[in-house]
């Protein structure tokens, strides 16, 4: 039985719309300028990236409870590229966590910890291959 569900309908592709059945999450999209767009509006993979950023720190803070580790703070800065392959394209993924009070080694482990235990790494797990870079401040 699933802990939460949700859904979205989008219309119009990447130069359309979305917005969450409920109402409560509603965006315009654009294609980026980079792709030969107007920029003017949020892209799929601009929510992929806000999305799993989210996810993963929410992961390491879960852990972190569970481990009863004291934290002072973390951030997950999560970057998206869309990449041709054979048969279209691919998403790439870099994750990037900056951890407060914690040293190097200690930091590696709940990283590595919550990139078992986040959805997102869960779901592209043997479709992008991830590896978490931890800056300990």
């Amino acid at each position: 039985m699933a802990l939460y569900s949700t859904s979205a309908r989008a219309e119009g592709g990447r130069n359309g719309h979305s917005e969450t059945t409920d109402g409560a999450f509603k965006v315009d999209l654009a294609l980026p300028k980079e792709l030969g767009g107007n920029g003017k509006g949020n892209n799929p993979e601009q929510l992929f990236a806000a999305g799993y950023a989210a996810c993963f720190d929410s992961a390491i803070n879960h852990v972190a409870r569970q481990q009863k580790i004291a934290l002072e703070s973390s951030a997950v800065n999560v970057s998206v590229s869309l990449n041709p392959n054979d048969t279209g394209f691919a998403l790439g993924v870099a994750i990037e966590v900056e951890i407060t009070g914690l040293d190097q080694a200690a930091a590696n482990d709940l990283v590595a910890q919550a990139h078992a235990v986040c959805p997102y790494s869960n779901a592209v797990k043997g479709n992008i291959d991830i590896k978490p870079v931890v800056k300990v401040k």
